[in-house]
């Protein structure tokens, strides 16, 4: 059984990037006296052993310096203890050697990808498929590479091809999220029925399944997936997906209060993964503020006027925003970009301070610089006379650090009914577990409460830069707010932005299925749970459920 825990994106924790098979011949040179030593190493690693393996290999290349199946191999034991750097050195001595080996370029591959060299990545591994054309795994690699990237377009018949010449779980997988993202839903929910009728229990299908909210789940579903949770081998992770996987059957089938008690005990199982530590996270909110509790100096000029932020609470309607921007010809809608905080870990690592104590000495020389720094690396998304967005929803912390540095910079705040979004939240199993705070009402009540002060905080210094976009009167009223939506955005209206579902660009969060579709009016779901979410509401302040 495959343990998994994720929701948004197809799971990048998938075990895809392994070495093919290796034929006798790649022994060929290795004395008899290191021979021993190599099949040492490669037992160890077949057993993911990668301290000893290590020992055996480094004991075999002083017999035979410079072998490069020694060095690949070597390399793999090194990238099994996330020593990246010093495998890479390892491989491109042995491709220095043997350039044309698909095995040397695959693992090229795997730790340019480690190192986040995307780029590099993909052309090793093109390299390496156009080497072994007939080797599934190695499309495989390629195709993950591709979707890890966000190239779903270019990564779909990659996947398809590997799919073709192997039924690999891990393939049929990503080749469905590949799907999803990309709005071939059926497909998807093809994809997905297939695993699970290879394997019943394959909590990994059915929660991609259960993911595609736009299609219901049957009762003959309840029946499978409950029968699927009694399966003796199930491992933690897996067990965490049929129970979310089960909660939204009971829920497509109204049978609430079943469902709030699947989703409350898979959520107690995620958190017990993934702990939230709510005090610790309200002290980092208050050092934020006090740092930021002025406008830097250098919040002048047009510095990223390309750019445009949204943020929010997750499942607040950020996604169907994205969509419409990006439906317009002029905004490239480039999803959850990590390069801020990334940038922002970086000046941390350089100033020796965490972030934000070292806010009070940055200069408006140093905030230029940040700024210079994100639009580079953000280059890909930015073209002459376009503006792109970037929707990491958790930038609304760092919406202090987005004004210094870009300035010309605008940001959209998705905001939906808090007790709709928190509930929403606690309906979904993120990528990795990693929304620590969704997994208990009470933390996402405290979560939510941060984040609404903190937004209060930065669009009182920044009113001209920050647009509260309500989901519900985005709902109400789709074409007024969508023309106040450009204006702010500085973009003439386009009539394509209204029919944004027709759109075929890649969508890979939990939302993917539902931009697909027109704005629908009925997507509240609390009312229907009723006095089962009153503490929620009380941890908000808000009154209790009342039938309306």
């Amino acid at each position: 059984m495959r343990p998994l825990n994720h929701r948004e994106n197809p799971p990048s924790s998938i075990t895809v990037q392994k070495e093919p098979h290796e034929p006798p011949s790649r022994m060929a040179g290795i004395p008899s006296t290191a021979v021993q030593h190599v099949e040492s190493g490669t037992r160890a690693l077949q057993a993911q052993q990668a301290a000893p393996a290590e020992q055996s290999l480094r004991a075999a290349l002083a017999l035979a310096p410079e072998h490069p199946e020694i060095l690949r191999l070597l390399a793999i034991a090194l990238r099994l203890q996330n020593r990246n750097t010093e495998a890479l050195d390892l491989l491109r001595r042995a491709a220095g050697q043997q350039p044309d080996d698909a095995l040397i370029q695959n693992g090229l591959g795997t730790a340019l990808d480690a190192l986040g060299d995307g780029d590099a990545a993909i052309a090793a591994f093109r390299r390496a498929c156009e080497l072994a054309p007939q080797s599934a795994q190695l499309w495989s690699n390629l195709g993950k590479t591709l979707s890890d990237r966000g190239c779903l377009e270019e990564a779909l018949p990659v996947l398809e091809r590997a799919a073709r010449m192997s039924n690999h779980p891990a393939t049929e997988l990503l080749l469905a999220y590949a799907q999803r993202a990309l709005g071939y839903i059926d497909e998807s929910a093809q994809r997905f029925r297939g695993m699970i009728a290879n394997n019943p229990a394959d909590g990994t299908a059915w929660l991609g399944l259960a993911d595609l909210k736009t299609r219901r789940l049957s009762n003959a579903d309840i029946v499978a997936i409950e029968r699927a949770m009694q399966h003796p081998e199930l491992q933690e992770g897996e067990h965490i997906s049929l129970g979310f996987a089960l909660a939204k059957a009971l829920d497509d089938h109204g049978r609430y209060p079943e469902a709030f008690a699947a989703y409350v005990q898979a959520n107690a199982e995620t958190r017990q993964m993934h702990p939230w530590q709510a005090a610790h996270f309200t002290a980092l909110v208050d050092a934020v503020l006090n740092a930021f509790a002025k406008a830097p100096a250098s919040t002048h000029g047009t510095q990223g006027d390309e750019v445009i932020f949204i943020v929010s609470l997750p499942r607040s309607g950020s996604s169907l925003t994205e969509q419409i921007l990006a439906s317009h010809p002029k905004i490239e809608g480039a999803g959850e970009l990590e390069d801020l905080t990334a940038i922002i870990k970086a000046e941390s690592e350089r100033r020796r301070q965490p972030f934000p104590l070292w806010v009070a000495a940055a200069t408006s020389q140093d905030w230029l610089r940040l700024g210079q720094d994100y639009l580079a690396c953000t280059a890909r998304w930015r073209r002459p006379g376009m503006r792109f967005t970037d929707k990491l929803p958790g930038n609304w912390l760092r919406a202090g650090v987005i004004m210094a540095m870009l300035p010309g910079a605008r940001i959209i705040d998705c905001r939906r009914d808090p007790v709709e979004a928190c509930f929403s939240c606690f309906r979904t199993l993120f990528n990795h577990g990693n929304q620590e705070f969704s997994y208990d009402l009470a933390d996402l009540a405290k979560y939510w409460n941060d984040y609404d002060r903190s937004m209060r905080h930065w669009q009182t210094l920044y009113p001209e830069r920050i647009r509260v976009q309500s989901y519900e009167a985005l709902v109400a009223d789709p074409e007024r707010e969508t023309r106040e939506l450009l204006r702010f955005c500085g973009v003439e209206f386009d009539p394509a932005c209204l029919r944004f579902h027709e759109s075929r660009r890649s969508v890979r969060t939990a939302s993917a299925s539902q931009v697909r579709e027109p704005i629908q009016s009925d997507t509240a779901r609390a009312d229907k749970y009723g006095a089962l979410l009153d503490p929620l509401r009380a941890a908000l302040g808000m009154p209790p459920f009342s039938v309306k």
